[in-house]
């Protein structure tokens, strides 16, 4: 059925009455009639645009076509978790507007070991390597705060001459750490010949490791009571000489990087951290510091006789990563100087605690002694149990404190064993310092928070 009022419109047009058609309107070359079925989509009382109506004409605004709108959207990438600035298995996902980051997301879990989880099925003994996998780039001074830890529980001391191994060893392994995160930001930055330069050193302080016990990395060294054997002939004097030529590394270094201008730009104003966020975040060691807030477990809680060595605690100003370079140096030079008391007051005795019950006897006594022999496989088999009890023990290892929270329950195995790593704390501040930051930056900036993955999924 036709629509009336489109009758009447075409009435007016053409005249019907006559047999011949007049046109009143112009004649052209083309003209389209409409057929019943395209008029009957026209049928309501509303006529409105549909896909089919589009296809014929455009809408024109005074005139002018209007412009299109055009949505500009940040792009996401995915900073690691195989990129070698990440220093780690991190994934860094990254909201970019251009270069500028605009959010920071870091991802965790890639390494995860259940460290945690594994050692409440080993004795506490068993336990002690677990530790040198967790910051494997400071081994031993993770082991000394276990050992703590469970000198604690115990109620025993370590004799002084194995405090003084544990400060002197302590005190390598932050040199070692500062080496690597000091030249690792170098060359990040852009400058490789640092890193050539204290990984040469570093491989000294290794040396001097695998003298000493055996193993260059995960030396197992420190135990509850003490340490696993005495220092061997000559060792002081190695020390003492590569001591005397570190501080000459150091130099060069800081000709290079320090005042070097391209350096300077790279990493000044780069992650400024003021000290009431970092307070807020948890962060300790050379990341609380370079802020201003002079913070450090060897000074304000002693533990293996810190308190008998004089060495100053240097802080930062600005917070910046410039700031944690020079931090970090100044500290290896800090560690120099303890280093050298250590070998200058190291006092003679023994090495581990007298408590047959609790520490190894060594290698001569269990082959010539049957009662030796005994508690030997007794320590080796079952272990030594525990009173009940718990502890949190810190220690300011070189990334910060490392806490250590143990339950026992008098057994052989702990109850429960919780670790506060420090690099996991610091690596929630990436989401804070990264904001704002260009995209080359971000390299940067995970150098200088200095962080390792060991510990920061265990």
């Amino acid at each position: 059925m036709l629509n009336l009022r489109f009758l009447t419109t075409c009435n007016s047009i053409f005249n019907f009455s006559r047999r011949n058609i007049t046109f009143y309107a112009p004649l052209s070359a083309h003209r389209w009639y409409p057929d019943p079925e395209f008029v009957k989509q026209f049928n309501g009382p509303v006529m409105y645009p549909t896909p089919e109506t589009n296809k014929f004409y455009k809408m024109i605004y005074n005139s002018k076509l209007r412009p299109l709108e055009r949505k500009l959207q940040n792009m996401w990438i995915n900073f690691g978790p195989q990129h070698p600035a990440a220093h780690g298995v991190l994934r860094l996902i990254l909201e970019l507007d251009g270069e500028m980051v605009v959010r920071a997301d870091p991802h965790i879990g890639f390494l995860h070991r259940a460290t945690e989880k594994l050692m409440e099925s080993k004795h506490y003994n068993q336990n002690l390597p677990y530790m040198d996998r967790l910051d494997y780039v400071s081994t031993i001074s993770n082991e000394t705060c276990f050992a703590l830890a469970v000198e604690t529980l115990l109620n025993i001391e370590a004799p002084p001459r194995a405090k003084a191994i544990r400060v002197l060893c302590g005190e390598l392994c932050r040199i070692a750490n500062h080496m690597l995160n000091v030249s690792g930001t170098v060359l990040d930055a852009g400058g490789i010949t640092p890193f050539f330069w204290m990984c040469e050193e570093r491989e000294k302080i290794y040396e001097l490791f695998e003298r000493l016990c055996g193993a260059r990395v995960h030396c197992a060294y420190v135990r509850p009571g003490g340490v696993s054997q005495d220092l061997p002939i000559g060792f002081l004097d190695d020390v003492y000489e590569l001591c005397m030529k570190l501080g000459e590394r150091f130099d060069e270094t800081e000709d290079v990087a320090t005042g070097n201008r391209l350096y300077y730009a790279r990493t000044a104003g780069i992650g400024v951290l003021t000290a009431h966020e970092a307070m807020s975040l948890g962060c300790t060691g050379p990341m609380l510091r370079c802020t201003g807030v002079k913070w450090d477990l060897r000074v304000a809680h002693p533990y293996d006789d810190y308190d008998m060595y004089d060495f100053d605690v240097p802080v930062g100003t600005f917070g910046d990563s410039y700031d944690r370079h020079l931090l970090r140096l100044e500290e290896m030079r800090q560690s120099l100087r303890i280093i050298n008391q250590v070998l200058d007051t190291i006092p003679p005795g023994e090495i581990k605690t007298d408590d047959s019950k609790i520490c190894l006897p060594s290698r001569v006594e269990m082959k010539t002694s049957m009662e030796s022999l005994i508690h030997h496989f007794k320590l080796c088999t079952e272990g030594y149990p525990v009173p009940p009890g718990a502890t949190y023990t810190a220690i300011e290892c070189p990334k910060g404190e490392l806490g250590l929270y143990m339950v026992a329950d008098g057994t052989s195995k702990p109850y429960r064993i919780f670790i506060r790593p420090s690099s996991y704390t610091h690596l929630m501040s990436l989401s804070l310092l990264g904001k704002g930051l260009m995209l080359a930056d971000i390299a940067v900036l995970i150098a200088t928070v200095d962080v390792v993955f060991g510990d920061i999924d265990r």
